[in-house]
């Protein structure tokens, strides 16, 4: 099989690798389109030290079932179905100990992180059957890549306790940020603002449902209090930089709740006393139960067509390392950016 290999930093390009067997109580899935993450651009620069030259990298992916391993009920996962899986992988006596909480296991394996794992930038992925969740025929493929950033978000707005009616100001419209701002409005929040500086991602949150704000064009706090009348219930950073974890802070009432979801800084500037004196809550979030997967996956598989506008461009394992480049130095792509492995 080919698959998309981080040769060094700064570069990927296609290997040919053997194809996966599927080993006991796991699933072989063909891969048709693997989304590019912002983890995987901090990975391919370098920058976050979470990936190492030589793995294959990849994991929000759609596919079809291609093979089973000995123990798998064929009924459970049938040859040629359309399928996405959860990366999140625990051992079968970890999953009983962490359950409703595999997330927080210390010895996860992440696919796409672990180098250990060949990933979902290559044309088949082996991986156990209970992460593997299928889905409806009548669904568009592509969505299927989107599931995983959705179930992150949805993560993250139940994290801070996300309520009807709740002001939410998600700071950073890029594609995980466009992902909560879904997010947000599924859970019943009552208006979702955007801090974004580029003017297309804008216009994307924009369609999405929430109100845009520019930063460069004046203090987030200041703008969300002209344009609303009050400060924010729920503020969710999807950058993690001091900047905005600042901006957050600063644009919540007093005792309003903060989410870190974005990891674009591995140590932050904290302005402790706008946390201790105003009685504000940080809770962070990194991925997902096993049943919030699942029911990420429920969401998308509706097929809403809003899901479509989270996709900007797709690529060929030829075109990848153009479209990280591009990614990397020049992110002006206003969404999600998919890799097709497939038909």
């Amino acid at each position: 099989m080919r698959a998309l290999q981080l040769v060094e930093f700064g570069h990927i390009a296609a290997a040919d690798l053997s194809d996966p067997v599927a080993a006991p109580g796991e699933v072989v899935i063909r891969v048709l389109a693997t989304g590019i993450c912002g983890s995987d651009i901090h990975g391919f620069t370098g920058e976050n030290g979470r990936r190492i030259p030589g793995q294959i990298m990849g994991h929000e992916s759609v596919g079809r079932i291609h093979a089973i391993g000995e123990g798998v009920d064929p009924a459970l996962a049938p040859v040629g179905t359309l399928a996405t899986f959860n990366p999140v992988i625990l051992t079968a006596e970890r999953m009983e100990l962490f359950a409703g909480r595999e997330q927080h296991d210390p010895e996860r394996r992440v696919i796409g992180v672990d180098p250990t794992l060949i990933s979902a930038f290559a044309e088949y992925i082996s991986v156990p059957l209970r992460n593997v969740v299928t889905l409806p025929e009548t669904m568009p493929v592509a969505y299927g890549a989107l599931i995983e950033p959705l179930a992150v978000a949805l993560n993250a707005v139940r994290r801070v306790g996300v309520e009807k009616g709740d002001t939410v100001l998600v700071v950073g419209g890029g594609p995980i940020g466009q992902s909560t701002i879904l997010a947000a409005l599924h859970e019943g929040a009552g208006a979702v603002y955007v801090s974004e500086i580029d003017a297309a991602r804008r216009d994307l949150c924009s369609s999405l449902g929430a109100t845009a704000i520019d930063p460069l064009a004046g203090p987030v706090p200041e703008q969300l209090l002209a344009l609303h009348g009050d400060h924010a219930d729920v503020a969710i950073d999807a950058v993690g930089i001091s900047e905005t974890l600042a901006d957050a802070l600063l644009s919540t009432s007093y005792g309003g709740r903060v989410c870190l979801v974005g990891m674009g800084q591995q140590e932050l500037a904290l302005a402790a006393f706008r946390v201790s004196t105003e009685e504000r809550s940080i809770v962070g979030s990194f991925c997902y139960t096993f049943a919030g997967f699942r029911e990420a996956a429920e969401w998308v598989a509706t097929g809403d067509p809003i899901f479509g506008k989270l996709i900007s461009a797709e690529v060929t394992m030829d075109e990848a390392n153009d479209a990280f480049l591009r990614l990397a130095h020049n992110p002006d792509v206003p969404g999600k950016v998919l890799v097709r492995l497939g038909e």
